[in-house]
């Protein structure tokens, strides 16, 4: 659903994909994405997803985190947006989306297409007949 971006850190240059919510992002081993930065607490701060809303930042009481240079307890994300927790950086992407398979709707319509052909040819032969 969307993916977390490590930008600076001690896991700089990977990525966390997001599927539930909510998301917690922390210091402790409980979270769903750990990180041992300095400056990050142990439940530093969740991610929320509300369908009115879109996707929501909380963060923890007292707990400094910046979206794009400005410091927020609560605030919705946008494709792109740079979160600060600590020393470490995030940047917030919305994931790429899977297509499905259409090999059965497409041998339907084939199948469908060759019925209403061969239905003609028959209709045909029978009118000439």
């Amino acid at each position: 659903m969307i993916e977390l971006h490590i930008l600076t850190g001690k896991k700089a240059g990977s990525q966390s994909v997001v599927r539930r919510f909510p998301f917690r992002i922390g210091r402790a081993s409980g979270n769903d994405l750990q990180l041992n930065d300095d400056g990050a607490w142990d439940q530093h701060l969740t991610l929320e997803f509300h369908r009115r809303e879109g996707f929501k930042l909380a963060a923890a009481q007292n707990a400094l985190v910046m979206i794009n240079n400005q410091p927020v307890q609560v605030a919705l994300l946008h494709n792109g947006d740079v979160i600060t927790l600590g020393s470490a950086k995030l940047q917030f992407w919305l994931a790429a989306a899977r297509q499905r398979g259409l090999w059965l709707r497409e041998r339907f319509v084939w199948a469908l297409l060759a019925a209403v052909v061969l239905g003609q040819f028959i209709l045909i032969y029978r009118l000439i007949r």
